[in-house]
């Protein structure tokens, strides 16, 4: 049976998210706390193999598919009000760089032995400019959060989701700001590699944007239609698609952080099956990380890297996968 209204589906299954298991998290720790290590002598390596248990339901834990999902879309904010130095036709020839194998992302996949998926969200077509009009209409976010959904068709075990997008750190800001509070100067910075003038055109725009959809922004889904673009929608649907399956996230970047903020102010809970990979440069970031009271893996001083610190992080979530249940079959012995 169909509901009414686009969105009423995603609120509903955002209302009723399923939980870990957490006695199999709790049998991880048990491993841990049997060896002849001290307790907790190998911190989050601990807390990492518990965590995926909990979300993978197997103890020992084991990751056999991990997967890169990186979504790319183009934003009217960006042509309108000139808030990146670079231009929007950048994104696609970002696609096409990971298309020919030749992005960093591609070679850390390679090196982790780590599917990749890359996908382009219509970028021959930008969304609208969110200083005079919703980025998205409803019909048009809802679809597109479904097709981030289906990131997990194929099957995996591990998911690691990144982005792509001219402008997308401005959009990035705009969200943070509608659902943590504050002004577009709190959160916008150099992007990739806005001068001062620049900075100041941004916070503008997410004031701009703030102030015309201000009637709208206690609904978070409303907050991302409005706000958002065809990444941020997508990358929500694909948190989403693997909460409900209980396939573990590993998040990316300052642009997937903020779709993930949006699934976290409509349900604190949201974010309980993801783990950061990094905290970027930029300061908005660090401000929503703190908001959203994630810890971050690593700091690789990265501005941006289409999912590279994720696919990195995997790479150590492989390992604690592998520490416990080295750990597990020693102890049967």
């Amino acid at each position: 049976m169909t509901s009414a209204l686009p969105f009423d589906d995603f609120r509903q299954l955002i209302g009723n998210l399923p939980h870990g298991d957490r006695a199999k998290g709790e049998a991880v720790r048990d491993v841990f706390a049997r060896s002849e290590k001290p307790s907790g002598s190998l911190g989050r390596v601990e807390d990492i193999a518990a965590w995926l248990a909990e979300w993978s339901g197997k103890a020992p834990p084991i990751v056999l598919r991990p997967q890169v999902a990186v979504f790319a879309g183009n934003h009217g904010v960006a042509l309108a009000r000139s808030i990146s130095p670079r231009s929007v036709e950048a994104t696609a020839r970002e696609v096409e760089l990971c298309a020919a194998g030749g992005a960093a992302i591609n070679q850390i996949c390679i090196a982790n032995d780590i599917g990749l998926k890359v996908f382009d969200l219509a970028l021959h077509l930008s969304t609208a400019d969110f200083t005079v009009e919703a980025a998205l209409d409803e019909r048009g976010c809802a679809a597109t959060m479904a097709f981030g959904m289906e990131a997990i068709a194929g099957g995996t075990d591990l998911m690691c989701i990144g982005d792509m997008g001219v402008g997308n750190s401005t959009v990035a800001a705009a969200l943070s700001a509608a659902v943590c509070g504050g002004k577009g100067k709190d959160w916008v910075g150099e992007g990739s590699g806005a001068d001062g003038a620049m900075q100041a055109r941004k916070a503008e725009a997410v004031d701009a944007a703030l102030k015309l959809h201000a009637a709208h922004l206690s609904d978070p889904l409303e907050v991302l239609r409005r706000l958002g673009g065809r990444e941020f929608a997508a990358i929500a649907g694909a948190i989403l698609a693997a909460r409900m399956e209980r396939i573990p996230v590993i998040l990316d970047g300052y642009a997937t952080t903020a779709a993930a903020a949006i699934l976290h102010t409509a349900n604190p809970t949201a974010l309980d099956h993801c783990l950061l990979a990094q905290i970027t440069t930029e300061p908005g970031h660090a401000r929503l990380v703190d908001e959203l009271g994630l810890e971050p893996l690593f700091d690789f001083n990265m501005a941006h890297g289409e999912a590279a610190g994720a696919a990195l992080a995997a790479g150590v979530v492989k390992a604690s996968a592998m520490v416990a249940s080295g750990l597990a079959a020693a102890l049967r012995r």
